[in-house]
């Protein structure tokens, strides 16, 4: 078993029911248990900002799954919640990205380990750093330090 955690987003036909959704499908995926998950966070769209606000989450799972078969999944939930792939940060039902796998380095077409823009997200980092500040982020330090240092305008924790 591996740990993994995974990056859950939506702003479409309803958000918080896609998240909330989301994270009940990824705990039932084959070989995969759901350990722990953040609160959902509002978020400011980033790249295309003619959208709606987005719902951002991020959980933590133990998998039996290769980190390229544990994506597969991912994006097959994708697929099964609506998602239609359009252009670059378009609206969208449900998007999950796999950020880290038990230290795993990895940079394939398919998938690479850390994702590459994480450390960047404010999005990410923060609820990241509220469900666990000590994981490590690549080369990047703690994800509570890099949290802390993110401009996190635009990022508003729900209740």
């Amino acid at each position: 078993m591996s740990r993994a955690i995974i990056a859950l987003g939506s702003n479409l036909d309803n958000p918080v029911q896609q998240v909330e959704a989301a994270l009940q499908a990824i705990g039932k995926l084959p070989g995969v248990s759901l350990l722990a998950r953040s609160s959902c966070y509002r978020t400011a769209p980033v790249g295309y900002a003619d959208q709606p606000d987005f719902i951002n989450a991020v959980c933590q799972v133990d998998s039996a799954l290769a980190p390229q078969d544990l994506l597969a999944a991912l994006l097959q939930l994708e697929q099964a919640f609506g998602r239609v792939r359009t252009f670059r940060n378009a609206p969208r039902v449900l998007d999950l990205d796999l950020l880290l796998v038990d230290g795993v380095c990895l940079a394939t077409e398919f998938l690479t380990l850390p994702h590459p823009r994480m450390h960047e997200r404010a999005f990410v980092m923060l609820p990241l750093a509220e469900m666990a500040p000590d994981t490590l982020v690549g080369g990047h330090g703690r994800a509570a330090d890099i949290a802390a240092a993110l401009d996190a305008a635009g990022v508003q924790r729900l209740p």
